[in-house]
């Protein structure tokens, strides 16, 4: 039987919990962590095929261009990508994807799933997904119960009912449990009736719309209009502002599914992890006779039980144990495994203190390529800059910095004031601060260079563009004070 299930792809998190590898603008999802495709890519590649329809992604506005390149990478068109202004949880996410697909296909079934959880029996999870979507065309919203395997106490449990009438392998939802403590949840793996609860579905579109305009039609009519002022930018769908932020932000367990007398659980058995940790990493990775996971340029004599990831230089260990070390190019973690949940409070610190440590990696990723910080001193800061074939940054002025470029690889067609002029290997040109500038790759390889930055402000917020490809450039007038909110080039 050919169906058309349509992935819904949530992309919102900051996944600070696995940070100093997953920043805000680099989250989790975005990254490579079990394999060479990012969690995202994962997520998507498991919904290609006849079962399912093209995906619809949602996502923050900031991660826009890295979620298209990573679509373009598989190959892969969505039906869309909708753009969320502000997080406001799962449960408005969820209203905006039904309310989207509504319009197209107002029977259809919807699959709703975070971007950023592993599983490794795709088989069993088409076959849930299968077994989820004939409950879901009864009527019923149903969630995935993955079957425990550990007495897990940092999970959310459901409980399942009765059999659900006319489809094998499904029930009725009995209740949702909190997070027990190490005793009870022993209890819920000894009674085969309990789930961990994973956060995915499988919705009919009418009935998870009927429900919200009965449980939470506030909520729904502030997606509505979302929706219905939404804007086309590029190849995304951007909600409108103001209205989204009126949504409360809460989760659709919470909003809908533990309210409703519709829910239905499929118990799922398919190797899942929500990979939440560096320790739940640790779980699912490789590991050798030691115990350790080993990644990257790592040296261990006497190491028992460690998380090593060495994302930049050499990391030696020796006579250690239980640890996670994660070494990056600005910063080193080095945690207990048994307190990585305590990453996400060195977060909170770091923000609280002024630092942005926790937001940008060193390589930043923009849509025309990427760069990344070399080095940075008093009034002057050294950039390595990678722009891809055919791409150009925003025609810009700055007017605190001056830079000098310098191209190693490639060519660089460059405009500066009223004049534009061709720059290739082992050329230079200068930028006076206050001159208007943009910086094209015409060539069929990719374009890297070294920028030198001087002067007595660096910020990327002095900036003010006058023309972009990437739709970046405000409506208004540019100015300083707009510019201030604006992205890096």
């Amino acid at each position: 039987m050919i169906r058309r299930i349509t992935p819904v792809v949530l992309s919102g998190g900051a996944g600070t919990r696995l940070w100093p590898l997953s920043r805000a603008l680099r989250p989790k999802q975005l990254l490579p962590l079990i394999s060479e495709k990012s969690l995202f890519q994962e997520t998507i590649g498991r919904t290609l095929g006849s079962t399912f329809a093209p995906p619809l992604v949602i996502c923050n506005e900031d991660h826009r261009f890295m979620i298209a390149e990573q679509l373009r990478e598989l190959d892969v068109r969505p039906e869309t990508i909708i753009l969320e202004p502000t997080g406001r949880n799962t449960a408005p996410a969820v209203a905006v994807a039904a309310l989207f697909l509504q319009r197209m296909q107002p029977n259809g079934v919807m699959l709703v799933m975070p971007s950023d959880h592993v599983v490794g029996d795709a088989a069993a999870f088409i076959r849930v997904a299968e077994i989820a979507a004939d409950a879901a065309e009864a009527g019923a919203l149903v969630s995935f119960g993955i079957v425990p395997t550990r007495p897990e106490t940092g999970y959310g449990y459901l409980c399942r009912g009765e059999p659900f009438a006319g489809v094998e392998g499904c029930f009725h939802m009995g209740t949702f449990v909190e997070k027990p403590d190490i005793e009870t949840a022993g209890r819920y793996l000894a009674d085969h009736r309990y789930y961990w609860n994973s956060g995915m579905f499988v919705l009919p579109i009418a009935g998870i719309l009927a429900e919200m305009e009965r449980l939470c039609p506030d909520l729904l009519d502030a997606c509505r209009d979302a929706l219905a002022e939404a804007t086309s930018d590029l190849d995304f769908c951007r909600l409108a502002r103001d209205p989204f932020n009126t949504a409360p932000s809460i989760s659709i367990d919470y909003a809908v599914m533990e309210r409703t007398d519709r829910g239905a659980l499929v118990p799922a058995d398919m190797q899942w992890s929500d990979v939440g940790s560096w320790s739940a990493l640790w779980e699912i990775g490789g590991r050798d006779a030691d115990g350790n996971v080993i990644l990257g340029d790592v040296v261990t004599m006497d190491a028992r039980n460690c998380y090593i990831r060495s994302e930049h230089r050499l990391v030696a260990a020796v006579a250690v144990e239980d640890l996670v070390v994660v070494d990056t190019d600005d910063v080193i973690l080095v945690a207990r495994m048994d307190r990585d949940q305590d990453v996400k409070k060195v977060v909170e610190v770091i923000a609280r203190a002024g630092r942005n440590e926790h937001q940008l990696p060193r390589q930043v990723f923009r849509p025309w390529g990427w760069y990344r910080s070399l080095h940075e001193g008093n009034r002057f800061q050294v950039k390595e800059i990678v722009v891809n074939p055919g791409e150009r940054l925003s025609a810009q002025m700055h007017h605190h910095r001056a830079e000098h470029w310098i191209v190693v690889t490639g060519t660089a067609k460059v405009s500066k004031g009223n004049e534009t002029f061709y720059i290739t290997e082992d050329q230079s040109t200068y930028i006076p601060h206050a001159t208007r500038h943009s910086l094209e790759n015409p060539g069929k390889i990719p374009l890297k260079m070294i920028e030198v930055q001087s002067g007595a402000y660096l910020g990327e917020d002095d900036i003010i563009r006058f023309d972009d490809l990437y739709g970046r450039v405000p409506t208004e007038k540019p100015t300083l004070e707009l510019a201030k909110t604006a992205e890096p080039s």
